[in-house]
């Protein structure tokens, strides 16, 4: 059992006092903060403090993948499976999905065969591996996720009054379903620049409009979220078709604890707010819109799922006063949420390794045996199979710990 320090990724959508704020450091931040990165992955491996030294995660756990990850390393190939994180959107991120495990395998060949360079801005497909996703909120977190019901979609297109969508309107009502979903994302997503500078503006004045009357009672409330989601994007995102996909989304806000599930082909996007996120270790992203990153059309259009979805959300299974568990269907990753009380005797956290012990809130005793380790608010622990029989406890106060581990059969 070691300390493990998260590795800092800038991005422009992060938030310059989130993370800072977090692991205790001077606010603002010199750049914008976009998440912390506890994992093996090649692209920036975290590092755990051994003896006084540093070392990646990617180096220890290659090193001796059967002491570090156990029973599981012929399974993944010696590879840590998951990768733990925590995000804090300022700003939205773009509208994406991610493969499955059979897509990304055919994929990567494809563009391996072609001669897409690995690190070539035009490159779909990083490695062989899927993305399921699980984001549990730290604090209110809004996002974009999974196609609405298409009878809602028709009634939100109707609430906006704006006669240039009227068509698109019928053409959902005639076909609620799945089907229709796709006609019409398809549609927008690949309109000419011309057509979309004409069409947008048009809903745009629907959007104001519509919460103009919504808030004198002129009409109904239902829909002030999406609409006034749809003006945040446009205003990020000018003449950006992703702003009219987003309008066939649902729109969801997570409460502290609250998880959101993303399997393939769920087009989503983050808006704004902190969590902690855990995903299978993989860099295959497909982008629709929100971006000014490359968007390939005929790609994600064969990943994508468009039937309707239920809001996924994800509701913790509460085991006792102290122990919230959060079941999705990935094999490569399982989540933990720990709540511990001030003065309480130390809970047992982890029987076996290879787990991520992330602390959230305060600070935390991680105990085994006579050995000790305290980790500060933003660390982690790094537990590996070799390991066992872990305890935690809060130190000078509450504190919240989030363990990641390989999923269940």
């Amino acid at each position: 059992m070691h300390e493990l320090v998260g590795a800092l990724r800038s991005y422009a959508w992060g938030s310059r006092t989130a993370l800072a704020q977090l692991c205790g450091r001077p606010v603002p931040s010199a750049h914008p903060e976009a998440e912390l990165w506890f994992g093996a992955h090649p692209a920036d491996p975290a590092r755990v403090q051994i003896n006084g030294h540093s070392e990646s995660l990617l180096t220890l756990v290659s090193s001796d993948p059967q002491r570090e990850l156990g029973s599981v390393a012929g399974e993944f190939g010696g590879r840590l499976p998951f990768l733990l994180k925590i995000l804090a959107a300022e700003e939205p991120l773009s509208l994406q999905a991610h493969p499955s495990i059979e897509q990304a395998r055919a994929g990567f060949a494809r563009e391996n065969q072609t001669g897409v360079a690995i690190d070539s801005p035009m490159r779909n497909y990083r490695d062989e591996n899927h993305k399921p996703e699980l984001v549990v909120a730290l604090g209110r977190f809004e996002a974009l996720a999974g196609f609405r019901d298409p009878r809602q979609t028709v009634r939100l297109l109707n609430a906006l009054d704006v006669p240039e969508l009227s068509q698109y309107a019928e053409l959902l009502a005639a076909q609620p379903d799945s089907a229709g979903l796709r006609t019409l994302f398809t549609t927008w997503i690949a309109l000419p620049q011309a057509s979309l500078s004409t069409l947008l503006p048009k809903v745009l004045d629907g959007c104001v409009r519509y919460l103009s009357e919504a808030k004198t009672g002129g009409t109904g409330k239902e829909f002030v979220p999406e609409v006034r989601t749809a003006l945040e994007l446009a205003e990020a995102y000018p003449g950006d078709a992703g702003v009219l996909a987003a309008l066939l989304l649902n729109r969801i806000t997570l409460e502290p604890g609250q998880g959101l599930f993303l399997d393939a082909g769920n087009l989503h996007a983050y808006l704004r707010g902190v969590g902690v996120e855990i995903m299978a270790n993989s860099d295959n992203v497909l982008r629709g819109g929100l971006t000014p990153k490359h968007v390939d059309v005929p790609e994600l259009l064969r990943v994508l799922d468009f039937e309707p979805l239920d809001l996924p959300i994800v509701e913790a299974e509460a085991v006792s006063d102290t122990v919230f568990r959060y079941h999705t269907p990935a094999p490569e990753f399982a989540l933990s949420r720990f709540e511990l009380a001030e003065d309480a005797d130390p809970v047992p956290v982890v029987q076996s390794g290879p787990v991520i012990a992330l602390v959230t809130h305060g600070r935390v005793r991680m105990l085994q045996g006579n050995h000790d380790l305290i980790v500060e608010c933003g660390h982690a622990a790094w537990i590996s199979a070799a390991d066992g029989g872990i305890r935690a406890q809060a130190v000078d106060g509450p504190a919240q710990l989030f363990c990641a581990a390989v999923g269940e059969d």
